[in-house]
């Protein structure tokens, strides 16, 4: 099959299920339905295992979303990879990638979940070491190694629920949520959610996983592999509530969002500005469903979705123009040459940062304005409403550093005109990023939240905003003196940029101890005591058993038997002459 003729029947394919979804999605809301499907697959003793499909307007909306940025990614894809070779397989491989999470989008039983669950880490293990150079290879094994944490949480929430008769969660959220011992299930699918999801103590491979070609970024980033994590929790909310591990999950997120914008803050790297930027926005989702707001949280994540793969296809493009150059450093003025990328860029750096009537707006004041009239303490509140801050300074500083800065390119770049494929794509997700805020508001919220705060409390986004902004601009014009500052404080420089040393300890800190625990037991058990009492072992019994029947049998038993009997009646009558 030709390249471009699977790109565009991928395209074309994923876009058409997207719409009809979306038409599902609208009647199955207008008429609350909700559709279980169970198709069984085993059954022996008491179990069954069973094929199950929930669709209900959470799952189908999901659903479309994913399947429209896929699309659309494809079809970016198209111009990014052209001089790829493999092109098919490329393809071939970002669809089994969206397959993985429809599975996971679809499922309310834990193994069809655990299907989808893998199969989004074993696809992008193989994406991220697509490029098959050192750095692809150890951020590849850095992302399957912290997702396997998480798939043996599964494995562990499918064995305990054997208990119940059934895998299929949903039937027993509310029995699980008054059940002492299924206290071990939400710890082990909060760790799950935690590793996919890249919370603190997980984050090191988010950023890493910037090794995998743009496209897959911007479908990693935006709506497959990251929320993955989030969508499990908002599906499990029910048997979360009120329960300690819920209040960690708060704080941990917290902290991840607040690491996330200053680690952005201190990144000169363009994609992974972009990916610690998700990484904070993955905190603000995962911190309002530990409070009890699972809707919110799916809302952000929707919205966030748009612009954020959005974002990752500028990014794509500008990269492409330098020469796969991502220093912003060595950019500036790009707005002059590349006027309708820098304008979609734009626009979903705005909608990241919260302007008024762009898809982050809708989501994200909405989430603020919940925080300010909770019941929470002070230093969850600073934490949400610094983060905020955070993500308008760095939004401001790459937008100053790549389009309004000096001209810093060196000559080699070559400066052309934007591409047809990537332009029609960024344009279908620039018009969404712009209207999807507002018309998700209206078909979620089924009735018009008013929240009454005080006047100062009301104000306090734009108040944040603003300071960031201002700061976002003062940082993106620092000269030489301004510099020396910095160095004046390299260590605490250096900690905050180096993500609290979160990929360090990650890496280094573990793998050192850890794969020596792994030779010590591959010497002592596998090739060891394994070796002796079952293969080997084994094998030596019988050769030696083999051995002895063999030298039986090739001499004559006669003489041996007939000797034995006479030695046997001389020594029963010695014994008789003797008493």
């Amino acid at each position: 099959m030709q390249k471009n003729s699977i790109c565009f029947l991928s395209f074309f394919f994923l876009f058409m299920i997207s719409f009809f979804n979306f038409i599902m999605f609208i009647y199955f809301l207008m008429n609350n339905m909700v559709m279980f499907l169970e198709w069984e697959l085993i059954s022996f003793n008491s179990m069954s295992i069973t094929m199950s499909i929930l669709l209900d307007w959470m799952s189908l909306l999901f659903m479309m979303f994913v399947l429209m940025i896929s699309s659309v990614v494809i079809f970016y894809s198209k111009s990014y990879m052209m001089s790829e070779l493999n092109l098919n397989r490329f393809i071939i491989l970002v669809l089994m990638f969206v397959f993985s999470m429809i599975l996971l989008i679809i499922s309310p039983n834990m193994i069809s979940i655990f299907l989808g669950w893998d199969g989004l880490g074993l696809v992008s293990y193989c994406l991220v070491i697509y490029y098959q150079n050192i750095k692809s290879f150890n951020a590849g094994m850095l992302t399957a190694l912290s997702n396997r944490i998480g798939d043996v949480c599964i494995l562990m929430v499918i064995a305990w629920m054997m208990n119940y008769g059934s895998w299929n969660y949903v039937f027993y959220l509310d029995l699980m949520k008054n059940d002492l011992p299924m206290m071990i299930v939400s710890l082990m699918v909060i760790i799950a959610a935690m590793t996919k999801s890249a919370q603190i103590p997980f984050s090191s491979w988010l950023p890493a996983a910037m090794a995998a070609p743009t496209p897959v970024s911007a479908l990693v980033h935006s709506s497959t592999l990251v929320t993955a994590g989030v969508y499990l929790l908002i599906r499990f909310n029910i048997l979360l509530e009120n329960i300690i591990f819920f209040k960690i999950l708060l704080l941990l997120s917290g902290l991840t969002m607040f690491m996330a914008g200053i680690s952005a803050n201190y990144e000169f790297d363009l994609k992974k500005i972009i990916a610690l930027s998700t990484l904070s926005q993955l905190g603000l989702m995962m911190s309002i469903l530990s409070m009890g707001f699972p809707i919110l949280a799916f809302f952000h994540l929707l919205t966030h979705a748009m612009f954020k793969a959005l974002l990752f296809m500028c990014a794509g493009m500008i990269i492409h123009l330098m020469v796969d150059m991502q220093d912003i450093r060595f950019m500036g003025g790009v707005s002059f040459y590349i006027p309708l990328t820098s304008l979609c860029m734009n626009i979903s750096n705005l909608a990241l940062c919260g302007i008024p009537f762009l898809a982050g707006f809708y989501s994200k004041d909405l989430i603020l304005e919940v925080v300010s009239m909770s019941n929470l303490n002070l230093f969850i509140y600073l934490l949400y409403y610094i983060s905020t801050g955070l993500t308008m300074f760095y939004s401001v500083r790459l937008i100053l550093y790549l389009m309004v800065n000096d001209y810093n390119l060196l000559p080699t770049f070559n400066l052309y005109e934007e591409d047809y494929n990537m332009l029609k794509s960024m344009f279908m997700l620039m018009f969404m990023s712009v209207i999807s805020g507002s018309f998700l508001s209206w078909m979620i919220f089924s009735y018009p939240y008013m929240i009454y705060l005080p006047f100062n409390m009301k104000l306090m986004v734009i108040y944040v905003s603003l300071i960031g902004m201002f700061l976002g601009y003062l940082v993106s014009f620092m000269n030489f003196y301004s510099v020396n500052k910095f160095m004046k404080t390299y260590n605490l420089s250096n900690y905050l940029c180096m993500m609290w040393f979160m990929p360090s300890l990650s890496t280094y800190g573990l793998s050192y101890h850890f794969l020596n625990l792994g030779q010590n037991l591959l010497k002592n058990i596998d090739f060891g005591w394994s070796e002796m009492y079952s293969g080997q072992g084994m094998y030596k019994i019988m050769k030696n058993y083999s051995i002895l029947y063999n030298f039986f049998q090739i001499n004559n038993y006669k003489i041996y038997l007939y000797s034995f009997i006479l030695w046997m009646i001389i020594f029963m009558m010695l014994l008789l002459l003797l008493l």
